[in-house]
């Protein structure tokens, strides 16, 4: 007997529950907090390359790329790596779709390491401010290009509020109904303490989870899917998975 839709409807559930579970809630946030005195975060590796990322956060990625199946993933903030290598080899292993990655400052270590990657060959890099107009005259061409209709979009570069919120109105238009754009590091405003960001020019209160308020007071096409949150408990994008919920431009 095919059992899958009481499966899912027992999975869903138990989400549900234990995103009310307050205790448990409060334990994830401690977890994340403690862990984070050993960067936690960049003990990982995907195909080679170091990820820098929370590992519930990219398998809740790797879900969204199977149900959206996205022309174009575009990512901003590169690091070492890791994101666009398994953003390239999930699109891979669905038979389509590529990825643009953009960061300001691409270190040539890094760079050689990327076009050396199997996966490069699904990857396109644009060294640049993702919010510069040059960069952002280079992703639409690509658009255009290339004939993308479903595009998903991560941002993880300046942490700033100015800036993350100047990425979501730039990056935003690109996104249709049922796809995301996910935020990272919204964490920052939940999570640590200041001196863990002595030095940065982000922190409470500045930070990419203040920018996705803002934004989700002026674009409401927009809104926060709690389901994931509760879902994973210990994301680095507390707040920061926003689901497309209407075309631009369409009637009300």
């Amino acid at each position: 007997m095919d059992d899958s839709k009481e499966f899912l409807s027992e999975c869903e559930a138990n989400i549900e529950r234990q995103g009310k579970d307050v205790e448990l809630r409060e334990a994830s946030k401690n977890w994340i907090e403690l862990s984070e005195k050993y960067k936690y975060t960049y003990n990982f590796q995907w195909l080679g390359r170091p990820i820098i990322q929370r590992p519930c956060d990219m398998f809740m990625i790797q879900e969204l790329i199977w149900e959206i199946k996205p022309d174009l993933i575009i990512e901003t903030g590169i690091a070492r790596g890791g994101s666009i290598i398994f953003y390239a080899s999930m699109l891979e292993l669905l038979g389509r779709g590529k990825v643009i990655g953009i960061d300001i400052d691409i270190r040539e270590h890094n760079r050689r390491e990327i076009e050396r990657h199997s996966m490069f060959k699904n990857t396109h890099l644009i060294e640049g401010s993702s919010i510069s107009d040059d960069v952002l005259n280079s992703v639409n061409d690509y658009i255009k290009v290339n004939g993308c209709e479903k595009i998903m979009v991560v941002l993880d570069s300046n942490h700033t509020h100015t800036h993350v919120l100047e990425e979501l109105r730039l990056y935003s238009p690109f996104v249709k109904k049922g796809s995301y754009i996910v935020v990272f590091d919204t964490g920052i405003e939940d999570y640590f303490l200041e001196e863990t960001y002595i030095g940065r020019p982000w922190g409470k209160g500045n930070n990419p989870k203040t920018a996705v308020l803002e934004f989700l007071k002026e674009n409401d096409r927009f809104e926060v899917d709690e389901k994931i949150e509760a879902k994973l408990l210990t994301s680095g994008a507390p707040h920061g998975y926003l689901k497309c919920k209407e075309n631009l431009g369409a009637k009300r």
